[in-house]
């Protein structure tokens, strides 16, 4: 049985999924926090030599993860973990002297961790424990950056039992001229040549074509690597795989020349458009498609693009010519880009990381999909995701949103009349894409579909996207955008001129209304549950922590009503005419462009027409209650809808589905607002409170959406 003392030494999975939450909340950076703890630093105090106390430990903590406060129980067993020399309890590096830490030991593991470039955390690593400054490793400081290696992998799940091997390995490898030392310059070209290593730092993205990006994966059947053809082995993450063709590989075999990755372009013009297959090693529990018999495991190829599977010997006898299979509509195939020189297009943002310059050819009776992933959406949704389509798509048109943001594949795009975009993310990364084709002046305006993720979601909703990814096959969603339909969306300007410059607001979040404006009670909510996330970020780091939190605030703002008798302290006019609000008690206002707001509420309501009546008339601004009763919304007609909401609880009512819609107050294609004093308000859920101000809200454009087809019935009692 476990020792308390045995406990203290190690972390459980648990904690380790705690931490994780904990540095996901963090903005700051290790190379910044260990600053204070340097001679003349606010924590000075703290160190002794080249360690930390305790206390001085649990500081660092609450720095280096922006909280207030961290649980003292587990910032004890994080001490005693960083105290105990190594994972599997030899004492290679030496012990701390007087109780306290290693700060370098500390900061490197961290660092690690933390999101960035490989070669920027190599560096890092290197002048943290270069402590005399002459550039220079000896072998007990690589050893102690061997065991924070270690460490980091076994927080991350993997099977540290032969990387200890595979990274000693390298760094004897690193020590050319046998000196016992190693350089920086030895250290960074040994480090970015170390798979291993490089998907223990965090590579996102391939250097080169042809360049496997791998990734740390457990495999729960038997699977053999595709260099030794040995099973692999061990609890935990036992091998890498590639995200784009799926080799999978030992962790010590990975430096050990395995078969190339499938290219992603041609590398001259007489390549362009000749559609060939590129065949990689794979685990094909199927038949082959030449001969129809089984294939034997590690005795079969697959093709990266049509994904037919062929024995060995069989892969000369088949067709040559590959028509990239179901998803051909979807594929921007190899042969389509081709590389140019650099005198030919000089524009930078063309040119790849080995340098290589890359334009498309279009394809005919085509529609390539460039994908934009946000990562980050979703909790570990969004990084699932982007593997997702490295592997159905070309990599080449797949773009993780934190590498540059949208700009560098709408560039790459750019010459293509005829291409879909599909955007993976929530509500805040439509609205990124969409302000970020404004700036770039597209030739053609392509239409775009939405992978939901996280929560909210209400522009996906609308489009019949759905109000989040569940986990789906991806190739089903593609077969979806190829039969959706699409549909123009109004984006407004929204001007806000406050009454005295000098007064200080917030920070208008956004100058674009894609989804809805609100002024007063759903704002108030999402203010405060917007101001205590930035506040203590750690409360807020799972979706039913979310939920529970604003659905305490907007208990409180039951209670309190900070909003009452709202139309006191504002006036709206459409279209120039002022709205008549004097005999209703609203607490808050919504001005309305999709038929969703709050993850799938419809204040506007459903509006059934009797068969047979005459089709409403359009005027740019409508008032008359009894008219606004046929009025349907639309997100194409160039018109806004206003809202009126009593309070909390009729929120709530319209959410479950208790009523049915707010207030109609008004339809209209330009809208004024006037506030007497501040106010909360929120554009497309970002809110912000508002001093006393005018303001205009006018149609800046539309976009072409991609609506997604009806949902098939899916039994006998579905009677939609």
């Amino acid at each position: 049985m476990a020792s308390s003392d045995d406990n203290e030494k190690s972390l459980t999975p648990v904690d380790f999924i705690e931490l994780q939450q904990y540095m996901e909340c963090s903005t700051l950076r290790v190379r910044d926090v260990i600053k204070g703890f340097y001679p003349g630093g606010r924590l000075a105090q703290h160190t002794s030599g080249e360690c930390i106390d305790a206390e001085g430990f649990c500081l660092f903590l609450k720095t280096y993860l922006e909280v207030d406060k961290f649980p003292a129980d587990f910032c004890k067993r994080l001490f005693h973990y960083f105290q105990h020399s190594e994972p599997d309890g030899s004492t290679k590096s030496p012990l701390p002297k007087g109780g306290g830490v290693f700060l370098r030991d500390v900061s490197c593991y961290f660092s690690i961790l933390e999101d960035g470039q490989p070669r920027d955390k190599l560096e890092f690593t290197f002048k943290l424990y270069d402590k005399d400054n002459n550039g220079l490793l000896d072998s007990s400081e690589v050893d102690r950056i061997i065991t924070q290696m270690i460490r980091a992998a076994d927080y991350l799940g993997w099977d540290v039992t032969e990387l200890r091997s595979v990274l000693e390995d390298m760094m004897k490898a690193m020590d050319v001229d046998d000196s016992g030392t190693v350089t920086l310059e030895e250290w960074l070209k040994g480090g970015m040549n170390n798979a291993p290593l490089l998907v223990l730092l965090g590579l996102k993205m391939t250097e080169k074509d042809g360049q496997h990006i791998w990734f740390m994966k457990h495999f729960n059947k038997p699977t053999y690597c595709g260099v030794c053809e040995s099973m692999l082995l061990g609890l935990g993450k036992q091998g890498l795989r590639c995200t784009c063709c799926k080799y999978i590989v030992h962790s010590q075999c990975a430096n050990k020349s395995p078969d190339p990755c499938a290219r992603t372009f041609v590398k001259s013009k007489q390549e362009i458009g000749i559609p060939a297959h590129d065949w990689v090693r794979a685990e094909c529990n199927s038949k082959c498609e030449v001969c129809h018999k089984k294939i034997k495991t590690l005795g079969g190829k697959r093709c990266v693009w049509c994904k037919e599977m062929r024995h060995d010997q069989c892969v000369t006898i088949g067709l040559s010519k590959c028509d990239c299979g179901s998803l051909r509509d979807h594929i921007l195939p190899p042969w389509a880009i081709y590389a140019v020189s650099k005198e030919e297009d000089t524009n930078l943002l063309n040119v790849t990381p080995d340098g290589h310059v890359l334009q498309i050819v279009p394809i005919k009776d085509t529609h390539p999909l460039l994908v934009f992933v946000n990562p980050k959406s979703g909790g570990k949704q969004g990084e699932r995701v982007l593997r997702k389509f490295q592997y159905l798509l070309n990599p080449r048109q797949v773009y993780n949103l934190f590498n540059g943001g949208p700009a560098p594949g709408l560039h790459f795009f750019r010459n293509l009349h005829d291409y879909r975009i599909l955007v993976c993310g929530g509500d805040g990364t439509v609205g990124w894409l969409l302000d970020a084709m404004d700036k770039e002046n597209l030739q053609v305006r392509p239409p775009i579909a939405v992978l939901p993720l996280g929560t909210g979601n209400d522009m996906a909703r609308c489009l019949r996207w759905g109000g989040g990814y569940e986990g789906s096959d991806l190739k089903e969603i593609l077969k979806e955008i190829e039969a959706s339909e699409v549909v123009p969306l109004d984006r407004w300007t929204i001007q806000v001129i406050p009454d005295d410059p000098k007064e200080a607001g917030d920070p208008i979040p956004s100058k674009i209304i894609n989804n809805y404006f609100s002024i007063g009670v759903d704002a108030s909510i999402a203010h405060r549950f917007h101001s205590m996330r930035e506040k203590q970020p750690q409360k807020f780091n799972s979706r039913m922590k979310n939920k529970l939190m604003y659905f305490e605030f907007a208990t409180s703002e039951t209670i309190s009503s900070t909003c009452k008798r709202l139309t006191d302290c504002l006036s709206i006019e459409c279209c120039g005419k002022l709205l008549d609000l004097n005999n209703a008690s609203l607490e808050g206002i919504a001005v309305v462009n999709i038929p969703s707001m709050y993850g799938g509420s419809n204040l506007w309501g459903e509006t059934r027409k009797p068969e047979g009546s005459p089709a409403t008339e359009l005027s740019d601004f409508i008032t008359d209650p009894e008219l606004l009763k046929d009025i349907s919304q639309d997100i194409s007609d160039k018109r806004l809808e206003v809202v009126g909401l009593e309070g909390v609880v009729e929120m709530g009512q319209i959410y479950t589905g208790l009523k049915s819609a707010g207030h109609r107050l008004a339809q209209a294609s330009q809208i004024t607002i006037r506030t007497i004093k501040a106010l909360p308000m929120q554009i497309d859920g970002e809110p912000w409170m508002q001093p006393p101000c005018t303001i205009h809200i006018t149609h800046k454009n539309q976009a072409n959406m991609l609506m997604a087809p009806p949902t098939k019935p899916t039994g006998f009692f579905h009677f939609k």
